[in-house]
C-alpha cells in the first residue's frame, strides 16, 4: 500500500482509492485500522470529509451514523469472537484529537493482552506498538478483514 492515500483518506474512499475500505454503510465508510496490534482493529469514517463533529451532521444522518458505529461494532466482535476465544468485548470511540474528520474507532478486546493495558484504554499502550512494522496492516490480515466484512454483509441483509 502506498501511503498518498492517508493524507485524503476520505476522498480516497469516496473514489474508490483507499485500500483499506471493508463496506460502504449508510454514512461512511467501514475501514480496516492501518495498525493491527488488537486484530480486527476497525474505524467508521464519515463520508463527508468537512464534518469534524458528531454534531455538524444533521440529526438524522448523526442517528444513521451511530447506528453504522453499531453495526461495524458488532460486525467486529461476531467475527474476532470466532477467530479468538480470547476475545472479550468491542470498545467504541469518537474522540477526534489527531485527525479532524469524524471517524470512530472500533477496538477488540481479548484476554492475551498485557496485564496493564488489558482493562485500560486502548491509548495507553506504549506508542512502539502502534508503529511497530509486524503490526502495520498488511495481507497477513486478509482473513479477518474478510470475515468483518461478511459479517456487515449478513448483518445488512437481514435488516
Amino acid at each position: 500500500m502506498t501511503s498518498d492515500w492517508r493524507m485524503d483518506r476520505i476522498g480516497t474512499a469516496l473514489r474508490g482509492e483507499n485500500p483499506t475500505v471493508m463496506r460502504r454503510l449508510t454514512s461512511g465508510f467501514a475501514v480496516i485500522g492501518d495498525v493491527q496490534f488488537l486484530p480486527g482493529y476497525s474505524v467508521l469514517l464519515v463520508d463527508e470529509p468537512d464534518v469534524q463533529r458528531l454534531s455538524d451532521l444533521p440529526k438524522a444522518k448523526r442517528l444513521s451514523f451511530l447506528s453504522d458505529m453499531d453495526e461495524l461494532g458488532e460486525a467486529v466482535e461476531r467475527a474476532c469472537r470466532r477467530w479468538d476465544p480470547a476475545f472479550r468485548r468491542v470498545n467504541l470511540e469518537i474522540l477526534g484529537n489527531k485527525e479532524s474528520f469524524l471517524h470512530a474507532h472500533v477496538w477488540p478486546r481479548f484476554e492475551w493482552e498485557p496485564e496493564d493495558v488489558v482493562r485500560a484504554p486502548v491509548w495507553l499502550y506504549p506508542r512502539e506498538r502502534w508503529s511497530d512494522e509486524q503490526f502495520t496492516l498488511g495481507p497477513q490480515h486478509a482473513v479477518l478483514r474478510e470475515a468483518i466484512g461478511n459479517e456487515l454483509d449478513r448483518f445488512r441483509s437481514t435488516t
